[in-house]
C-alpha cells in the first residue's frame, strides 16, 4: 500500500527559515490578519508573503528591550494605507514585541481587544482616522509603557474613565469622536504635554485645577465642546503652552488678565463663546502671539494696542458689541445678551496678573505672591 501521508507537503510555515523564532511567531498571526483584509486599494499586502517580515510593507523590525542580540517586529506603520478589516482583535493584541503601531487612515471597524493590555512595550498608539465604535477601550488603562495615545476621528461614545487623565501620556489626542461628559475635575492631575479633547461633547466649566500639571503643556485644544462657565484665572499659569484653544463653547465672562502670563503662546482661540467685558491690553501685549481669535462674542472694549493687532490681522473681534468698529452685532442683540447678567466667582482674580509684566503689573506684585491654583 503506498503511504500518501508521506508524500504529503510539509506546512509552508516549516518550510520558512526565520531570522528569528520571535518573527515565526507573528507569522501567522499577520497572516491571518491578511485574510480578513476585505480592501487594500494601494496592494500593501502583496508583499506580506515569505520569512522575511522585516521587508513587509509597513512592518519594522529591531531588537526587543529584553533581548539586545534578537530581532523581532518592533513596529507597525499602517497610515494612509487605506486598509479595511473588520477588527483589529487577534493581531495587533497576539504581537508580543510591538512598541510602536501606527494606523492612521484606514477603514478598521469593531473594537478595541482587551488583551492590548498585555502588551508590555507598546508606547505608542494611534488608530486615529478609521471607523472603531463602543466605549472607550479601558484596556489601554492598564498599558504602563503607553505616552502617546490617538484615537481621533472614530466613532466612540460614551465617558472617558477618570483614570486616563492619571496616566502619565506625553499626548492625548481624543477629539472627533461621541464622547460626552462633565470635564473632568482632576484633569491637572495628567502631565501631558498635547491635550486634544475638540469636538466631544464635554460640557461644565474648566477646572481651577488645570494648571497643576498642565503647566508643562504645548497645545491645549477644547474647541466646539459644550462648556460653560468662567474662565479660571489660573489658565494664566499655563506658562508653557503655545496653542490654547476654547472656542465654540459657552464659555462667559470677561478674559482674565492673566492670560498676559503666557509668554510663549502664539494662539488664543476664544471665538464663538458668550465672553464680555474689555479685551485685555495685557493679552495683546504677548510677544509671541500670531493668532487672537475673539469673534462671535460680546465684548465692548478694545485698546490701543489690541486695536493695532487688529490693523495687523492677528485680532479678530468681529461679531462683537464694540462701538465703532466694523463687523459687529446689531445693537438689540447686544442689548438682550447684557440683559441677562452672567455673574463669575472669584471676580477680584479677573484684573490679577501673577507675574511681573511692567507697565501692567504693579512692582508689588511678584510671581511668587500669586495664589496657589486650588
Amino acid at each position: 500500500m503506498i503511504n500518501t501521508l508521506a508524500d504529503t507537503p510539509p506546512p509552508l510555515t516549516k518550510r520558512l527559515l526565520f531570522a528569528d523564532q520571535r518573527l515565526s511567531v507573528v507569522y501567522p498571526v499577520i497572516q491571518k490578519f491578511k485574510n480578513i483584509i476585505l480592501s487594500d486599494p494601494l496592494s500593501i499586502t502583496k508583499s506580506w508573503v515569505g520569512s522575511d517580515i522585516c521587508k513587509y510593507k509597513g512592518f519594522y523590525c529591531d531588537a526587543p528591550p529584553d533581548n539586545k542580540s534578537a530581532i523581532a517586529l518592533a513596529s507597525i506603520d499602517f497610515n494612509g494605507f487605506q486598509l479595511a478589516a473588520p477588527s483589529l482583535d487577534g493581531f495587533l493584541d497576539q504581537l508580543p514585541d510591538i512598541a510602536l503601531f501606527h494606523a492612521n487612515s484606514n477603514n478598521f471597524t469593531g473594537t478595541i481587544s482587551p488583551n492590548i493590555a498585555n502588551l508590555p512595550y507598546l508606547y505608542e498608539l494611534d488608530i486615529s482616522n478609521n471607523q472603531f465604535s463602543g466605549s472607550f477601550p479601558t484596556a489601554i488603562l492598564g498599558m504602563n509603557s503607553l505616552s502617546f495615545l490617538d484615537i481621533r476621528f472614530n466613532s466612540f461614545m460614551g465617558s472617558v474613565p477618570p483614570q486616563l487623565f492619571t496616566k502619565d501620556l506625553d499626548a492625548l489626542f481624543i477629539n472627533d469622536n461621541n464622547f460626552m461628559q462633565r470635564l473632568p475635575d482632576n484633569l491637572g492631575n495628567s502631565h501631558v504635554l498635547y491635550l486634544t479633547l475638540a469636538n466631544n461633547k464635554f460640557f461644565g466649566p474648566i477646572p481651577r485645577s488645570i494648571s497643576k500639571a498642565l503647566s508643562a503643556s504645548k497645545e491645549i485644544l477644547f474647541l466646539n465642546n459644550m462648556l460653560s462657565g468662567c474662565l479660571p484665572y489660573e489658565l494664566g499659569f499655563l506658562k508653557e503652552a503655545v496653542v490654547f484653544d476654547a472656542g465654540n463653547n459657552q464659555l462667559t465672562g470677561p478674559v482674565p488678565f492673566s492670560l498676559g502670563c503666557l509668554k510663549n503662546v502664539e494662539v488664543l482661540n476664544f471665538a464663538g463663546n458668550l465672553l464680555y467685558g474689555e479685551v485685555p491690553e495685557v493679552v495683546c501685549a504677548l510677544g509671541n502671539l500670531a493668532n487672537l481669535s475673539l469673534s462671535g462674542n460680546y465684548f465692548t472694549r478694545v485698546g490701543p494696542i489690541c486695536r493695532r493687532l487688529i490693523m495687523k490681522g492677528v485680532l479678530d473681534v468681529r461679531n462683537n458689541c464694540i462701538i465703532g468698529l466694523p463687523f459687529q452685532r446689531s445693537l438689540p442683540e447686544c442689548m438682550v445678551f447684557f440683559a441677562h447678567p452672567r455673574l463669575c466667582h472669584y471676580r477680584w482674580t479677573y484684573n490679577y496678573i501673577p507675574c511681573w509684566l511692567p507697565p501692567f503689573s504693579s512692582p508689588n506684585v511678584l510671581p511668587e505672591m500669586a495664589p496657589s491654583p486650588s
